[in-house]
This record gives C-alpha cells, sequence and structure tokens, in this order.
C-alpha cells in the first residue's frame, strides 16, 4: 500500500518544483520531505526525482504518481468533509494561503479568534503570492486562500472553486508632509490630473499596484517616472518618509504612518477587492464556512 503522507509530499513537489518550497507549504522540513520521497522511491522501486542543475525534476513516473496522488488527495478531502459535516464544528487541520498584507493585516486576528472559539481545529497560515494562491486551492496543495484583484486585472476562479468577497480594500496616496499634493489634499481629494509630473515609490513590475499605477497615468498622457521600486510596503512608507518621492498605498496591512507621511483620499478612490476562495467541494465544511464569517466580520476593523 502506497503511504498518503509521501504521496502528499510527491505531490507538493510537482506544485512548487523544489523540495524546500514543498516542505514551506506543507510546514515541514526540507529534510523530512526528502525523506518521504526516498521512502516512497524504496516502496514503489522507482526513482521519482533527478538532478538537474542545481535543482530536480521530476521523472515520467513520479509526474504520473503526482497527478494520480491529487486524485485521492481530494477523494481523502470528501470523506474528512463529510466526518466534519457530520460532527457539525470546525475540525482536522485548515491551511490557510494569504497574499503579505492580508497575513499581517487582517489573519492574526482571524486566526487568534478561530483558535479560542474552535481548539479541535487546527489552522495554519502560509503566505503566497495572491495568483499563485489560486492554483494552489485548485490543486489541494492549501485548502483556502485570501487573494486579492483590481480592476484591471479581475482574479480568475478556475472551475471547481468558489469564492466570497470579504471586502474592498481602499488605496491612498502617500506624500511626505510638505509635498505640494499633501498640502492640496487639505483642501480637496486628489484626482488623476494631479498625478502626472510625480516621482513614484511603488511595487515592481508584475505587481498587480504597479500595473494600476502605469494604466492609470498613461490614460492621462503621461509616463510615469518610476524611481524607486520595493515589493514590501514598509520600505515604500520609509522612502516618501524621505521625501523621495510618492506612493499609491492599500489601508490593509499598511500601519500606523510615521511622522512625516501623509495620506491623501484620491477620486475615484482606487480599491482592490478581497475574495476567499476553497475547493468547491468543500463547501459544506464547517472550517471553511467558519473562516469566511470571521473573515467577513473582522474585516472593517482591519482597515480604517
Amino acid at each position: 500500500m502506497l503511504d498518503l503522507a509521501r504521496l502528499r509530499a510527491l505531490h507538493a513537489v510537482a506544485v512548487h518544483g523544489s523540495v524546500s518550497a514543498a516542505a514551506t507549504a506543507l510546514g515541514y522540513t526540507p529534510s523530512a520531505v526528502s525523506q518521504q520521497i526516498a521512502k516512497l522511491e524504496r516502496e514503489t522501486r522507482t526513482t521519482l526525482l533527478e538532478r538537474q542543475g542545481r535543482g530536480i525534476a521530476l521523472t515520467d513516473a513520479a509526474r504520473h504518481l503526482a497527478a494520480t496522488a491529487q486524485q485521492l488527495l481530494a477523494i481523502v478531502e470528501q470523506a474528512e468533509t463529510t466526518l466534519e459535516e457530520r460532527r457539525g464544528r470546525p475540525t482536522g487541520r485548515l491551511v490557510i494561503g494569504a497574499f503579505a498584507t492580508a497575513a499581517r493585516g487582517l489573519m492574526p486576528p482571524v486566526l487568534a479568534r478561530m483558535r479560542e472559539e474552535h481548539p479541535s481545529l487546527d489552522a495554519r497560515l502560509l503566505e503566497v503570492d495572491p495568483h499563485l494562491s489560486v492554483d494552489l486551492v485548485a490543486q489541494g496543495v492549501i485548502d483556502m486562500a485570501v487573494a486579492h484583484d483590481w480592476d484591471i486585472a479581475p482574479l480568475p476562479a478556475p472551475e471547481g472553486l468558489e469564492r466570497a468577497v470579504i471586502g474592498d480594500d481602499a488605496c491612498d496616496i502617500l506624500a511626505p508632509a510638505g509635498h505640494p499634493l499633501a498640502v492640496r489634499g487639505r483642501e480637496r481629494p486628489l484626482s488623476r490630473d494631479d498625478l502626472p509630473g510625480q516621482r513614484w515609490i511603488c511595487q515592481p513590475p508584475g505587481s498587480v499596484c504597479h500595473d494600476w499605477l502605469v494604466r492609470t497615468l498613461r490614460a492621462t498622457g503621461h509616463e510615469p517616472d518610476l524611481a524607486y521600486q520595493a515589493a514590501e510596503n514598509h520600505t515604500q512608507v520609509a522612502l516618501v518618509a524621505a521625501g523621495l518621492g510618492i506612493a499609491l498605498m492599500p489601508r490593509l496591512g499598511r500601519g500606523t504612518l510615521p511622522e512625516g507621511v501623509t495620506a491623501v483620499p484620491l477620486e475615484p478612490v482606487p480599491v482592490r477587492r478581497l475574495y476567499a476562495l476553497w475547493r468547491t467541494g468543500a463547501s459544506r465544511r464547517p472550517a471553511i464556512t467558519e473562516t469566511v464569517r470571521l473573515l467577513r466580520e473582522l474585516w472593517p476593523q482591519r482597515t480604517t
């Protein structure tokens, strides 16, 4: 008989592309994942991983076995969902993937409430890019994702996934306190016509926030001056505080702004929408419905 835990480890390596990434997703050490794969190779008398440069590659046999493992894990999930539904309360393990600012600004109180109110539920958190998280849910690597989209880039929901709106996260312009836009913002909300000609602090290319900024300014007939690019919001705030430029930043997870940085409203207000996503087969699971409830209940407290 094939061991399910070892199949789960192989499936995670197939999805994430490396032993270390699979270990992070599963909450194991890389050594533990490697041991599970080695035992599976001995059980099946088959080579599953091969060295490829500095990394590893799955053999044809491994890819076939990983696909079978995904089917088996889906069957196991159905059985676990039925048992949890019969108990009528959240139990078992629930792995939630969330993007960085949601992991920081929303998930801590949600996870704390879940631990307090549902001690039989082992809720875990994995910080992951919002677009990657959707695929991880679809592939059965994580149970639920907290992801977001913007009006210019709607979040895809592959077949077999359900989603629920958590809330809308408004964005502001951050500017040094003495900046002309900060002064103007004390009199009226800024418009998009106020934005050209500024030096911008933003996320790197490929992020939705970066793409929104570029498209918005190009729509006014101006090419944005993206002088400083940093993935972390806290780094962007520090650059604004140093007087180096302005930034567009959502409120969720932003934290208290340092002295010398002003949040200026922009109209129409840029908004990103947050969603919870999970597999359709798990929709009856009490852990899913309760997590969605808490996300919605605690959402207004995290963005004011």
